[in-house]
């Protein structure tokens, strides 16, 4: 099965955490899943802003990215988290290479407009390419590879992509049979509650009734476009329960949220019925 996990950046604050997930991921790589990993970390991007004194401010969810704000995104999600993630799975016994969009061109993107507006999010962009050539060597090697939420511009710039965008492009991309949101909460949740499934066409309700917010938003959108793009399945699991990511790619126990394709009543059972 080919997978893109997508991993939220707080779940890169704890070590232990980290070297968990780490080890799941060795096991699916090991039992032969062509993985592409993509991590986030806004928050620990967002703490080095202030520590070097630049103010972060965001328009519809996402960062506005100066040219300073931009070479530090570079610093953090291109260095230091995407060097610690792909070593703690290395770690764990499977060889991971960290990869940023600079790396054989691999990941291309567009300047995003806002409100038709070109240049008003500065260099934020959206994916436009992936190089899946290059994807299917390090698969080929035995290598897991582990990608920062950068695009390499027709300009030359690099370019800071949502990563919850970034995992659903990549996942269409690349043709993948399913994709994973790892994250800081256990799904979708109504109040307490977390929805063990939600289709396609439920999510703008979500959003209406105010049911989501925030982030949860985010991936909603990010999941109606990868499964509009072909993705069968988009799963929205907490990354701090045990196995969890596991449990997501075999379906034992259905942890988190299913988010599933809307499908006609004749083609519901090649799905299989929600846990």
């Amino acid at each position: 099965m080919r997978l893109v996990i997508k991993i939220a950046g707080a779940l890169l604050e704890s070590e232990e955490t980290v070297q968990t997930i780490a080890r799941q991921i060795t096991e699916l790589a090991r039992a032969g899943h062509e993985l592409l990993v993509i991590h986030g970390g806004g928050k620990i991007f967002t703490a080095t802003l202030t520590r070097m004194g630049i103010t972060s401010r965001f328009v519809s969810g996402l960062r506005v990215t100066d040219r300073e704000t931009r070479d530090a995104a570079v610093m953090v999600f291109g260095g230091l988290l995407n060097k610690r993630l792909a070593g703690a799975i290395s770690l764990a016994g499977q060889p991971a290479v960290g990869i940023s969009a600079s790396d054989a061109a691999c990941f291309l993107a567009e300047p995003m407009q806002l409100d038709e507006r070109e240049g008003s999010l500065g260099f934020v962009g959206y994916l436009t390419e992936v190089n899946v050539d290059f994807l299917r060597s390090l698969w080929r090697s035995g290598i897991v590879p582990v990608a920062s939420c950068l695009g390499l511009g027709a300009d030359g710039e690099l370019y800071n992509i949502n990563a919850d965008h970034m995992a659903a492009a990549a996942a269409e991309f690349i043709r993948a049979d399913r994709l994973i949101f790892l994250t800081d909460v256990a799904g979708v949740l109504d109040g307490q509650k977390v929805l063990r499934a939600v289709r396609g066409g439920e999510i703008e309700q979500l959003i209406r009734q105010n049911k989501v917010s925030g982030g949860m938003i985010l991936k909603l959108e990010a999941a109606k476009r990868a499964l509009s793009g072909g993705v069968a399945e988009v799963r929205i699991v907490g990354g701090t329960v045990s196995r969890a990511l596991l449990s997501a790619v075999h379906g034992a126990r259905c942890p988190g949220t299913r988010v599933l394709p809307i499908v006609h009543t004749a083609a519901k059972a090649a799905h299989g019925a929600p846990c």
